[in-house]
């Protein structure tokens, strides 16, 4: 409870700060304050020590997984400010504004890792979902960023109608929007069929596609990605996308049971399809930019596998694989927002020119692309553990592993341009405290990567 009304007045404070504070330092200082709160309130109430109570009438139910969810969010979320502060503040006038949109958005997220009711699940969204519509725009000036605000607008406005028909056969079905476990038949141990459950729950998995960017739901994601202001790109494809896998997996935990043989035909297909499009399209791109946000979409199949059964390990590879993808992301992205421009070709001959930052690029990639002795090596280890010890699907780890090695042929392009090209990259200057944020990263990376158990210690304390 602490997350969500403390991120809420964060934001409004915020607000107050862009009318009566000139400074854009002044105000990134504050919200990187703010985002300490905002982890001190979390971590108080997982550690018991501290948190605000109300009677939320069955609405949300806090648990020890979602607490850490959050903090592991909230933590990303500052070390994403951290490194992008100031270019941030060179969008627009008022950079606190934007820092208000960043508390608001974590305020949806905290709904989205506690709610227990299908409403709130539905207000949550919209909480995280209408600020993302003002970042994509943010750059007025750029009709490509306005043309992404409107394609994501008219895109979410259509995936939310989905879920809330969804919601209402769901509540027409049961007589209420409650996720309670779904009505076993004692005698052949099955989940009692009802026509308008079933068809509620699949509205719900349609739109909860719409939301993570999976295919063939995935279409708006290119578009949105490339036409949004870079290093709000970096936010969505990580932040964002990790609250909605989150929440994603907790309507589906349970609910799944209620599909029957049918989850175990959507799913695979959905998986299939996501890798595929992601990873072949991904391939073709001449953009560096477009081509992570099929990356995005590829990583979105591997994340699904943490619906797929129900093993102990889900919960570990989904906290790891949110962490060692966002991590790498945020620290490509934030390379990427200091070129000229986003072509392969601007890359060229950078291990040259700047050794370290290709040397950093080339780490992102690898752990994107899970090579050994980085986080994403143990993400999408985990992740297939947990496919497997379900107790099916090896012709899903088949088509994984194969999809992972075309992820690497793409990944490699741009590690080929800036080693192996000759060439004059188009790149801005790059302060060496800069370039510090980003070896802070990278050792980070490398740690989880060697000790992936650093980041479950505190869960089993």
């Amino acid at each position: 409870m602490n997350a969500i009304i403390i991120s809420a007045l964060l934001g409004v404070i915020m607000m107050f700060c862009s009318w009566g504070i000139a400074s854009a330092k002044t105000q990134r200082n504050i919200g990187l304050l703010g985002m300490l709160v905002l982890i001190g309130a979390n971590f108080a109430e997982l550690s018991g020590w501290w948190t605000i109570q109300f009677d939320t009438k069955g609405m949300l139910a806090f648990n020890v997984i979602g607490l850490y969810a959050n903090m592991i969010l909230f933590v990303l979320t500052f070390v994403y400010l951290w490194i992008n502060g100031e270019e941030i503040g060179k969008i627009g006038n008022h950079s606190a504004d934007y820092y208000a949109i960043f508390f608001f958005i974590l305020c949806g997220a905290s709904v989205l890792t506690s709610f227990d009711n299908l409403l709130m699940l539905f207000i949550g969204i919209e909480i995280l979902s209408i600020p993302l519509y003002i970042l994509t725009g943010a750059d007025k000036k750029n009709l490509f960023s306005n043309e992404a605000s409107l394609k994501y607008f008219l895109m979410g406005s259509f995936s939310t109608g989905i879920l809330l028909l969804g919601i209402t056969f769901i509540y027409g079905a049961t007589g209420s929007f409650h996720l309670t476990a779904p009505i076993m038949n004692p005698s052949t141990k099955m989940p009692v069929e009802h026509f308008l459950m079933s068809a509620g729950l699949i509205l719900l998995f349609v739109s909860m596609n719409f939301k993570v960017s999976a295919a063939p739901f995935h279409f708006w994601t290119p578009d949105v990605y490339d036409g949004a202001p870079t290093v709000f790109t970096s936010f969505m494809a990580t932040i964002v996308k990790s609250a909605g896998f989150i929440a994603f997996i907790k309507v589906f935990e349970v609910q799944r049971v209620a599909l029957g043989y049918t989850w175990f035909i959507i799913l695979p297909f959905v998986i299939v399809a996501t890798l595929l499009i992601g990873n072949i399209t991904a391939v073709f791109q001449r953009s560096v930019k477009r081509m992570l946000a099929y990356s995005s979409i590829a990583q979105a199949g591997f994340m699904l596998f943490a619906l797929y059964g129900r093993s102990i390990f889900n919960n570990e590879a989904i906290l790891l694989y949110i962490v060692a993808y966002s991590l790498a992301t945020i620290g490509v992205f934030a390379i990427l927002v200091k070129m000229k421009d986003y072509s392969f070709e601007s890359f060229n001959g950078l291990a040259k020119k700047h050794p370290a930052l290709a040397f950093l690029t080339t780490l992102f990639l690898f752990s994107l692309a899970g090579i050994p002795l980085t986080a994403g090596f143990f993400a999408k280890y985990l992740m297939l553990n947990a496919l497997l010890t379900a107790g099916s699907g090896l012709w899903l780890l088949i088509i994984a592993i194969v999809f992972a090695a075309v992820s690497v042929f793409y990944y490699f392009r741009l590690v080929q341009a800036m080693y192996f090209t000759a060439g004059e990259p188009a790149i801005n200057e790059i302060d060496k405290k800069y370039e510090i944020k980003l070896w802070v990263i990278a050792i980070v990376i490398i740690l989880l990567g060697v000790f992936p158990n650093l980041l479950f210690s505190y869960l089993y304390f």
